[in-house]
């Protein structure tokens, strides 16, 4: 399994003194989390996470500036646990990490602290920017992970030599992580449906195949089914 990449919630700049403590940064941007789902995006602010932290105000804004910045780490750090077991072969490796990611979508905090920052950042473009940073750049390890992995089983072609191949992979790498996470976030946050395993493995089949793809994996569904109806009509027999 590999290993899990964990991300400190980023340190303001030019500050010195005592290291930061890693119990107060979780305890801090637990509390924030907790108090989004509570009082929305409006009632947030610095005091009440400080009070639910059981810290001083100053040691938040020695921290985050203000409280977009809170919130986006708040976020970030939940996604950093987001991690891409192997498990055989690419089909499998993306149904994982699809539920995996459907499952900490359906986190109430995750979801309330999400929709929240990305709803701001519609306005502010540095909130956006930091959202990109912080949460999307860092994820896209996944993809170039299973890129990886898949292309030493054999199942992917190797990536073409050279400035363009490197450009190519970079596109492909972007296509590749819009399409699998804005289906989960349409999924989950928009539609208000569960990302279960049946809607994974039929996500999967039509990501890796297409519509022939899906198709295949109904076909495939419709035999097993009728093998098994088959079976316990024999046996009654």
């Amino acid at each position: 399994m590999v290993a899990r990449m964990h991300h400190s919630a980023s340190p303001r700049k030019g500050r010195t003194g005592r290291p930061r403590s890693a119990e107060t940064d979780h305890a801090i941007l637990s509390a924030t989390r907790a108090a989004l789902v509570d009082l929305g995006w409006g009632g947030l602010t610095m005091s009440e996470v400080a009070a639910r932290a059981g810290v001083a105000k100053t040691t938040l804004y020695r921290r985050w500036a203000n409280k977009n910045e809170l919130v986006v780490d708040a976020v970030a750090v939940l996604f950093d646990e987001l991690e891409l077991p192997d498990r055989g072969s690419l089909q499998a490796d993306i149904e994982g990490v699809v539920l995996q990611f459907g499952a900490l979508l359906a986190r109430p905090e995750t979801k309330t602290a999400l929709m929240a920052v990305v709803a701001e950042s519609t306005t502010d473009e540095a909130l956006h920017e930091r959202i990109r940073s912080a949460i999307v750049d860092r994820q896209k390890r996944l993809v170039l992970l299973g890129r990886a992995r898949a292309q030493e089983r054999g199942e992917l072609p190797a990536d073409t030599p050279g400035e363009d191949g490197a450009r190519t992979a970079a596109r492909t790498m972007d296509l590749i992580f819009d399409v699998i996470a804005g289906a989960i976030v349409h999924r989950t946050l928009v539609s208000g449906e569960p990302v279960d395993a049946d809607w994974g493995r039929d996500f999967t089949a039509l990501f890796l195949g297409g519509l022939a793809g899906l198709d295949g994996q109904a076909d495939r569904a419709d035999r097993a089914a009728g093998t098994g109806e088959q079976r316990d009509a024999d046996q009654t027999w």
